[in-house]
């Protein structure tokens, strides 16, 4: 099915990105034989060696910094920490990953002369390709590793940003649907920032921290020295990548840089430690056990960096997602504050910064207008209430599928709960907690009666419910100074009609789509 609403995200939708548009029905299904998958199976001994020895959290997250979260079964709640905390690049494979490969392997094959040197870092970009799978993120970090490294072997200085250009287009052109892809775009951008904006702001928080009044002053140089680079590389990333995170996901990581800096110094020696393990593991099976240890307590280490940074609080902003031209304008002006001005001198900094301000002005005035949104999702109807930049929600059905559409519209909105939620359905939740972790206050049918009665009120400022008959759904919505009469079912407006239901009140009629009532 095609996604219920441009807000939600859509199978349809995600398949044809992948070159997907029929779907086959099959009434028999024989196998006939089962090919080799040689690959598939190199993958699945080395996760499970690590999830086996280090357990599913720090096995899972050893074992996505060889292989990438996307060939790793990680627990969601690792995910999402690492999502909120800003850490998810450290379990894609990317980049950075090949970066610590091929620095390890030039490093011992120095003795070999060019040719040794060639074949081992041939072979080890190929052996990155061939376990992480041909993911944009990792063909775009192979094909600017292997043009960076035939660059410097023949003696010719190549331009990173020509690299980075080059290695695209061909991408591009050999799958123009990446184009449409969250990692190729987040890759990109962060790759672009490195390259053009990282060193600017290394030169500018420089003489900052060397001025810092709590650092004694013969201290001052030296702790600038590590710390500009390790504060100005995330914060590039994310100033390059903050367009895309507000357009895709709707949702920014606020103290992604502190979490980085943290973390920064573990990255390095865990994904080294993991490659070499994983390798050891698969020549030499004894000797792994005997280096899992030390790496797991470094695994647990970045864990917790994570795990506190997603508990901090405001570690999530629910910026809503923007329209597609409020990012572009809103790109234009960031691009042109952390571009260096002698590159971009067409566009002047007092005009940039009003295009970044214009932008997010009229989005938030748009987060902050009064809204209802009706979305059906096949059997299901979300119908959600908007006041001054808080939300309602209520739900015609109780299952999962309708909490998670539920949460992915909150943070679509901008919204990190409700102020309340009502469920009509006369099935229990399945999952309560799920919907308690949405809202404040919940309401539900029980034993047979609907979530509100005749007169009885549900409201905050701004929203409120209130039941209209005693024994139906039939419900007097209020957005601001707007009243809606809502009409779930046949059953609630002929409650409403026998119960003497006029005009007297000026009502907008809306009924809830499961069946629907002219």
């Amino acid at each position: 099915p095609a996604a219920p609403h441009p807000l939600l995200a859509g199978p349809a939708e995600r398949l044809a990105r992948q070159g997907a548009w029929t779907r086959l029905r099959v009434e028999h299904l024989e196998v006939l034989a089962r090919p080799a998958t040689p690959i598939a199976d190199l993958r699945r001994r080395i996760a499970g060696q690590f999830l086996e020895h280090t357990g599913p959290e720090r096995g899972g997250l050893l074992a996505a910094l060889v292989l990438g979260s996307a060939v790793v079964p990680l627990p969601q709640d690792l995910r999402e920490a690492f999502r909120a905390s800003g850490l998810s690049h450290a379990l894609a494979a990317s980049g950075f990953h090949l970066t610590v490969l091929l620095g390890a392997v030039l490093a011992l094959a120095r003795p070999f002369g060019r040719a040794g040197r060639l074949l081992l870092a041939g072979g080890a970009i190929g052996l990155f390709l061939l376990l992480a799978g041909p993911q944009p993120s990792v063909v775009r970090a192979v094909l600017m590793g292997s043009l960076a490294l035939a660059a410097k072997e023949a003696g010719l200085r190549g331009r990173p940003l020509g690299l980075l250009g080059l290695s695209a287009a061909a991408m591009l052109l050999l799958r123009p649907h990446w184009l449409q892809d969250v990692g190729f775009q987040l890759s990109v951008a962060a790759t672009a920032g490195l390259m053009v904006t990282a060193g600017p702001l290394e030169e500018a928080l420089r003489p900052w921290l060397e001025a810092l009044p709590c650092v004694p002053t013969r201290l001052r140089p030296a702790l600038a020295t590590p710390l500009a680079p390790a504060l100005a590389v995330p914060l590039a990333a994310s100033l390059w990548t903050l367009p895309l995170q507000l357009l895709h996901f709707g949702v920014v990581p606020l103290w992604a840089v502190p979490a980085n800096l943290v973390a920064t110094p573990l990255l390095t020696p865990l994904t080294l430690g993991a490659m070499a393990t994983a390798l050891l593991g698969l020549v030499v099976p004894p000797v792994q056990g005997l280096l899992l240890p030390p790496l797991g307590w470094m695994a647990q280490a970045l864990l917790a960096v994570a795990q506190g940074a997603a508990a901090l609080p405001m570690a999530q902003w629910h910026s809503g997602r923007p329209s597609l031209l409020l990012v572009a304008l809103f790109s234009v002006g960031l691009l042109a504050l952390v571009v260096p001005r002698a590159r971009l001198p067409f566009l002047p900094r007092p005009l940039a910064l009003a295009l970044v301000v214009l932008a997010c002005g009229f989005h938030l005035q748009l987060l902050r207008a009064d809204g209802l949104l009706l979305v059906q999702d096949g059997p299901r109807a979300l119908l959600l209430a908007r006041h001054q930049g808080r939300g309602a929600l209520i739900s015609s059905r109780a299952d999962p599928q309708s909490c998670r559409r539920g949460q992915q519209l909150a943070t679509a909105l901008g919204l990190s709960r409700y102020d309340w939620l009502m469920l009509l359905d006369a099935e229990p939740a399945a999952d309560p907690a799920c919907w308690q972790a949405l809202a404040g206050v919940v309401v539900a049918e029980a034993d047979g009666l609907p979530p509100l009665g005749a007169g009885q009120r549900l409201a905050s400022p701004g929203l409120a419910a209130e039941g209209l008959t005693p024994a139906s759904q039939a419900l007097d919505l209020q957005i601001g100074r707007a009243r809606w009469l809502l009409l779930p079912n046949r059953q609630a407006l002929w409650s409403w009609r026998d119960g003497g239901g006029t005009g007297a009140v000026s009502y907008t009629h809306l009924t809830l789509p499961t069946k629907r009532i002219v």
